[in-house]
């Protein structure tokens, strides 16, 4: 599943920004264009949206104990937590948590104006470029904080997130009194980063060389988000949220680095596989080809007039050994002759067929009906003269051992 990733400006909405990637790692195509203008949205393409970090808003709540996200009393009980630490109405305001979310802990709340992100949903649900999933452009984290100038020289922001980051996340404009909000300690252990635009005037504004990171990527990474900002009423169905998952997760196990050993880990155990099976196959091989070899040496070695070994040299072991017995009148184990021998061998004292029938050597001693006891004597005498016997109702049925 390849994405199409849309960027929601702070404005109404009009031109969008966009990416497109094929295995959710790299940027395969990006530009600007108007809603019915973005590229196609169909079957195998995930359109995310990122919400802009300027109309983002970071609290800390405590949610209740077995309220899940989603849930109509969540957002109830959001409103009721959150309510003091507002500035706009609370039906105004769409809030969003972390997907399973534990109840009874603090945790990052994110906040935006409902009627801004539902004039955007709608302008691209129009468009036939429905949002399956909206991330922010940025979001609180625990690690050493991140600086990212943004824009063009004459609109230029400043992103921040991470430990020692006020409110989790910011978005503030790019000047030196900006960065007041951050102490002495946190400044010399951001890391810095600038898009192209802006990357001058911030070496000069701040006496630092930002590592380059264009919009696209930057999109892209935060289309990894593990938060969805698609709650509540914004929600999609159960359904279209497994399969988004599902998609996600496997375009992270098939092209993402982090999954790279994993990969080539399953590649050579399946490889290991494949070569095993062969040299199994190759020695079964060998093994049936020694063996046939030792059949044939053996018929040539017992008929020496036999100069040619087919494919089955037991069958034509087999036809020689006919002809030597037809030959020299010596009686066979399938004749009838050998047959009524081992009968009379098995039946019980006194017990005499009333009809038999010869064919194909097999016999058949009809008006004989043995209990299980008898019949299991006799099959245990025939079996060691190469014989094996079944009852057909009140017959025998006398055939060789090896006869299909």
């Amino acid at each position: 599943m390849s994405l199409l990733i849309v960027y929601l400006p702070p404005g109404p909405p009009g031109e969008y920004v966009w990416v497109r990637s094929d295995d959710g790692q790299n940027v395969a195509a990006h530009g600007a264009a108007a809603p019915a203008l973005l590229p196609a949205a169909g079957r195998g393409v995930e359109v995310v949206a990122v919400a802009a970090a300027q109309q983002l808003s970071w609290l800390r709540a405590t949610l209740p104990h077995g309220l899940k996200s989603g849930s109509p009393k969540l957002r109830a009980a959001l409103t009721g937590l959150l309510e003091d630490a507002l500035l706009d109405e609370p039906q105004d305001v769409h809030f969003a948590v972390r997907t399973a979310a534990p109840g009874g802990k603090e945790q990052w709340v994110a906040a935006c104006r409902r009627d801004w992100l539902r004039a955007h949903l709608d302008a691209l649900d129009a468009a036939g470029r429905p949002v399956a999933r909206i991330v922010p452009e940025l979001s609180p984290g625990d690690g050493a904080p991140i600086i990212t100038a943004c824009g063009t020289p004459e609109n230029a922001w400043l992103n921040m997130y991470g430990a020692g980051v006020p409110g989790g996340a910011q978005s503030l404009p790019l000047s030196i009194g900006t960065l007041s909000v951050l102490d002495a300690r946190t400044l010399a252990d951001a890391q810095w980063r600038a898009e192209p635009a802006v990357a001058k005037q911030v070496a000069q504004m701040f006496g630092c060389q930002p590592a380059i990171l264009g919009m696209p990527k930057r999109l892209l990474a935060a289309s990894r988000s593990s938060w969805d900002l698609a709650q509540f009423e914004f929600a999609r169905s159960a359904a279209a949220r497994g399969a988004r998952q599902l998609g996600s997760v496997w375009r992270s196990f098939w092209h993402a680095p982090l999954w790279r050993p994993v990969r080539w880990g399953l590649a050579l155990l399946l490889l290991a596989n494949l070569i095993g099976l062969n040299v199994a196959a190759w020695q079964s091989n060998r093994d049936l080809a020694a063996r046939r070899k030792a059949l044939g040496a053996t018929l040539t070695q017992t008929f020496p007039h036999v100069r040619v070994v087919t494919a089955m040299p037991v069958v034509q072991m087999q036809r020689e050994v006919d002809t030597l017995r037809q030959s020299t009148g010596a009686p066979s184990s399938s004749g009838m002759e050998a047959m009524l021998a081992a009968l009379a061998e098995a039946l019980p004292s006194g017990r005499v067929p009333t009809a038999l029938n010869y064919s194909s050597g097999s016999l058949r001693a009809g008006g004989v009906k043995l209990d299980d006891s008898a019949l299991a004597t006799g099959q245990q005498r025939l079996r060691a003269l190469g014989y094996r016997m079944s009852a057909e109702g009140d017959a025998l049925l006398l055939q060789p051992e090896g006869t299909p």
